[in-house]
């Protein structure tokens, strides 16, 4: 648990030094390829960061601390991603995503290396297999179902933002510049471009089922599974849908607190992933230009997660203490909300 909360605070700033465009490259770039040493200078830390994050740069010394008081073998795990990770930021600074294979070395430096990483640590503990740590290739794809579903649902925040992650070997085929994208007279080429987009995405997902499939400790299986069942649905949400060059497409609460108490066990997985699926089949117009792979794509992934009987009472895998979690979640929440509305009262009381 420490392992990984100190790999999320080293990358979390190590991703707010890229995400800051304040710093010039002059500056950033020699900053990302040496993050990893400053793990290992005490003192070290940023104070010019403009970011909303920039609180984990200015209190690094703080995360630099704890991850030496790590055991030396997750520190290996988290210094090695780190200097992988800022080299390849660094390399996609100077340089945007045009073809395909680029737009998976991206999704690679920033969200692979994640999974990569993690795995060596579930190994790493012996909480999980060696294999689990040892498979690069499954781990990557983790990654990059998670990052091009969040690249695929955010192309109107990164537009705002001036960022392009869309690959352009894709976009290009349907408008001259990828901001076009969002015009409105161009709106039936942009949702061809982005079902494209999810079809590339989803041929991650037989991947994500192995992964998850070798995976024996029910912490980690719950970590690792639930962000993976939330990028489905967000797909799903996000396929042949013009609202993703209009606003922000998210799943539901409800439906996130669902995934969340269903995703407990490999069987319920692939009946939450075969279910996704089918609602994007069921939507795939039979004009659209990437409509034969997605159809390819998808027969695939029925294939590997066809429901069975047990998949069809997915609760009765959930772990009784999973149940028990949400319930105090929702009590906190109603002690909170409580506590709050009598705090406002009180506040106002005074002013009155």
């Amino acid at each position: 648990r420490h392992a990984v909360c100190i790999f999320y605070l080293v990358l979390r700033a190590l991703d707010t030094v890229e995400d800051d465009m304040t710093i010039s490259l002059e500056v950033k770039v020699p900053m990302l390829h040496k993050f990893h040493t400053y793990l290992y200078q005490p003192e070290w830390k940023y104070m010019e960061s403009k970011e909303k994050d920039r609180q984990v740069l200015e209190d690094f010394p703080t995360i630099s601390m704890e991850f030496r008081n790590l055991s030396k073998v997750y520190q290996d795990v988290i210094s090695d991603i780190c200097h992988k990770m800022g080299v390849g930021m660094a390399e996609f600074l100077e340089k945007k995503v045009d073809s395909l294979d680029e737009w998976d070395k991206y999704c690679h430096y920033v969200a692979g290396l994640v999974g990569i990483g993690l795995s060596r640590l579930f190994s790493a503990s012996e909480l999980e297999d060696p294999i689990v740590g040892q498979d690069t290739e499954l781990a990557n794809s983790m990654g990059l179902f998670l990052q091009k579903t969040n690249i695929i649902r955010d192309y109107l925040e990164d537009q705002q933002s001036g960022r392009e992650f869309w690959p352009r070997e894709v976009w290009s085929r349907y408008a001259k510049k990828l901001s076009d994208l969002a015009k409105p007279e161009n709106i039936d080429m942009a949702v061809q471009c982005l079902n494209e987009l999810i079809t590339n995405a989803l041929h991650h997902v037989p991947d994500v089922l192995t992964y998850l499939s070798r995976l024996k400790n029910q912490s980690v299986f719950n970590f690792c599974a639930i962000p993976q069942v939330m990028a489905i649905a967000t797909l799903a949400a996000c396929y042949n849908n013009q609202q993703v060059f209009k606003g922000v497409v998210k799943i539901r609460k409800g439906q996130a607190v669902t995934l969340m108490m269903d995703a407990t066990n490999i069987q319920a997985v692939k009946a939450i992933m075969y279910q996704y699926v089918e609602e994007i089949y069921q939507k795939i117009p039979s004009t659209d230009p990437s409509s034969n792979k997605t159809q390819q794509i998808i027969s695939s992934i029925r294939a590997l997660s066809l429901p069975t009987s047990s998949m069809a009472s997915r609760h009765h895998y959930s772990p009784i203490y999973l149940s028990c979690a949400m319930l105090l979640a929702a009590l906190s929440w109603q002690y909170l909300s409580t506590i709050s509305k009598a705090t406002e009262d009180y506040v106002q009381a005074g002013e009155n």
